[in-house]
């Protein structure tokens, strides 16, 4: 399974180009999955993006609202490839009425495993750090719930925006290097099985012009992340190939967001 996931940036200018990245990309790198941050849609002026890019793509999707903004709804969504067995959403601590956080998950059946694809977006600001703790343990709680409820071979994949670097507490808990409140647990970094320290992987990268609007935040760094359940012995959740994606302009020097995509290779067989 190849799953991807992008910070859309919303309904930011210059928009028309870059939707039309976002197609021609996506397109191009050939997700099975695909989980979104920042969809927007605007009634009467900007059709839900999730939904268009899953027509365009010939995709099932589902989509979360978080919060109002800017005349219209923010949320996540996620793409599927295949049809989707089941879908839902949690609210993740330390929501607001500008400010609410979401867990989006959706099953997606493959021939050998079921795939439990997760989609979330962390509250953003540097001193956030305690409350994207709380937030992620949330999510690590909800993952295991929904994994319970399938009774077969079953892989989880926890994509998005989590405003935090590797070094970060909150993101050493989900590659168990930290405990929260005495929990444990593991997933694999897509990105950091497949390079090491060897490479930084940048996905908010001061080489993006669109990043300078949000300059107070710290740039380089790597925030949106592929995580995978833990490997079976057999092979299956094994983490094949991961990459920095849609981190080029096009002719006329447009990204297609201000964060950069992560595009990630899973096994969803074992060798029995």
């Amino acid at each position: 399974m190849r799953a991807l996931t992008l910070n859309l940036w919303g309904e930011q200018e210059p928009l028309v180009p870059r939707m039309a990245l976002w197609e021609r990309d996506m397109r191009r790198l050939d997700p099975d999955v695909i989980a979104l941050q920042e969809v927007r849609q605007i009634a009467g002026q900007l059709p839900n993006q999730a939904q268009t890019l899953a027509q365009a793509l010939g995709y099932h999707h589902v989509f979360a609202g978080t919060v109002q903004w800017g005349g219209g709804l923010e949320g996540l969504a996620i793409l599927s490839r295949a049809p989707i067995r089941e879908s839902g959403h949690i609210e993740l601590p330390h929501a607001t009425q500008t400010e609410r956080r979401v867990l989006l998950h959706a099953i997606v059946p493959t021939p050998a495993a079921e795939v439990a694809v997760f989609c979330t977006h962390l509250n953003y600001r540097m001193t956030h750090g305690v409350q994207r703790e709380d937030q992620i343990e949330a999510l690590d709680q909800r993952v295991d719930e929904v994994l319970a409820g399938i009774s077969g071979p079953k892989v989880a994949v926890v994509m998005g925006d989590f405003n935090a670097s590797p070094e970060n507490d909150e993101i050493r808990f989900l590659r168990g290097l930290h405990t929260l409140r005495g929990r444990r647990t593991h997933y694999q970094d897509a990105f950091l099985r497949r390079h090491g320290s060897l490479e930084p992987g940048f996905t908010w990268s001061a080489k993006n012009p669109y990043t300078r609007r949000l300059r107070f935040l710290d740039a380089d760094r790597r925030i949106d992340y592929v995580f995978v359940s833990p490997m079976s012995r057999e092979g299956l959740g094994e983490v094949l190939d991961c990459k920095v994606v849609m981190d080029e302009p096009d002719g006329e020097g447009v990204f297609p967001s201000d964060h950069f995509g992560v595009l990630a290779e899973i096994a969803t067989t074992g060798s029995g």
